[in-house]
């Protein structure tokens, strides 16, 4: 009886594994999977670089006198014209001072002209003409003086730009050198980036002579400016700390919209010929290395490690592992192992790439 029932068990067992295998074997058959292969393109990378913003002219406007700030003429933020007057500091004293400085002139001049009659008529000596004239030049120097200190009380906009936030009100007991505020020209932008040792030679020697580096900017909100930015100068010493060296873009900013401080990030595109290129959905990663499933002539799964040169959206750029025509698993990676067997279905690279963002494993 004991043998009976042993004998039972193991018919049973067969039989439930056997069903097992038949299941899993069926199961191989009827799942199939798509299969690419990667792809020979001329594409770029854009590398992305943090960037901060400055204007083509960022300066301080300092009281050149000392004084009560009379009048403001222009608001916070307003636009002004080169020469046009933001600050007028109590010119009563300068304008005085002026006036004595005039005074002194009109008693030199007439005390010049008396000395040389006389000198013309032989009765003073030549020397007494000299000093006349040494008198007569001291006081226009000193009406000069004048005139620039009463020019002074006027703070004028040296250029054409936009007015930052007033430091002073009027009224303000100002004395000479304090800052009344800051002031921008727009009309350019001068966007800085970090460029590594490395990149800073790959550009350099890829760039001809006469050609200047084209970038883009992304601003903070994460929409593009609408202008390219032109790489025209490039500061002298790599900094010891960082092994960075920064780059300087101008852009144009015709409408206004960029200002001084703000930040964003500097887009440079490097073109790349004949670059292998396969979906990033086609990869997995194990302890930081990448790998594909490569299928092999028996139409069985091979793991295979790659290493990526670099990356685009959905895309990755194979520096090495693999070449064009080999056949890689595109779907169900996560459904598959080495060395299983499998049926698939084969998707043509340029269809692959043009519908990346509806493949899912």
């Amino acid at each position: 009886m004991k043998k009976m029932l042993a004998c039972i068990g193991l018919i049973a067992l067969f039989t439930t594994f056997s069903c097992k295998s038949e299941h899993e074997k069926s199961h191989e058959i009827d799942t199939k999977f798509l299969v690419t292969n990667p792809v020979l393109l001329d594409t770029f990378l854009v590398k992305q670089y943090v960037s901060q913003i400055h204007s083509i002219q960022h300066i301080e406007l300092r009281a050149q006198e000392h004084g009560y700030l009379q009048k403001i003429y222009v608001d916070e933020g307003q636009f002004v014209k080169k020469g046009q007057i933001i600050f007028q500091i109590m010119p009563k004293l300068y304008e005085a001072e002026k006036q004595k400085a005039q005074a002194e002139v009109k008693f030199a001049e007439i005390e010049y002209q008396n000395t040389k009659k006389l000198a013309d008529n032989n009765v003073v000596a030549p020397n007494e003409l000299a000093m006349a004239e040494a008198k007569l030049d001291k006081a226009k120097a000193e009406l000069a003086l004048a005139q620039v200190h009463l020019d002074f009380t006027e703070i004028r906009a040296p250029f054409d730009g936009i007015i930052d936030r007033f430091l002073v009100r009027e009224g303000s007991l100002i004395d000479e050198g304090d800052l009344l505020t800051n002031f921008s020209d727009n009309s350019k932008m001068w966007v800085y980036f970090n460029v590594s040792e490395s990149e800073y030679l790959d550009y350099q020697t890829k760039l001809s002579k006469d050609s200047i580096l084209i970038v883009s900017l992304r601003m903070a909100n994460g929409k593009m400016f609408d202008f390219a930015g032109r790489v025209e100068t490039i500061e002298a010493d790599f900094n010891n700390e960082t092994g960075n060296i920064a780059f300087r873009a101008t852009f144009p900013n015709p409408n206004g919209l960029l200002r001084h401080g703000e930040t964003g990030s500097v887009l440079v595109e490097t073109p790349m010929k004949n670059a292998l290129v396969i979906p990033q959905i086609a990869t997995y990663e194990i302890l930081e290395h990448k790998y594909v499933f490569v299928l092999d002539e028996n139409d069985v799964l091979q793991a295979r490690q790659i290493k990526i040169a670099d990356e685009i959206q959905h895309i990755y750029i194979v520096e090495s592992g693999l070449n064009k025509d080999d056949k890689i698993l595109l779907d169900g990676l996560r459904k598959v192992k080495a060395g299983l067997k499998i049926d698939y279905e084969f998707q043509s690279p340029n269809s692959v790439l043009s519908n990346l963002g509806l493949y899912s494993e």
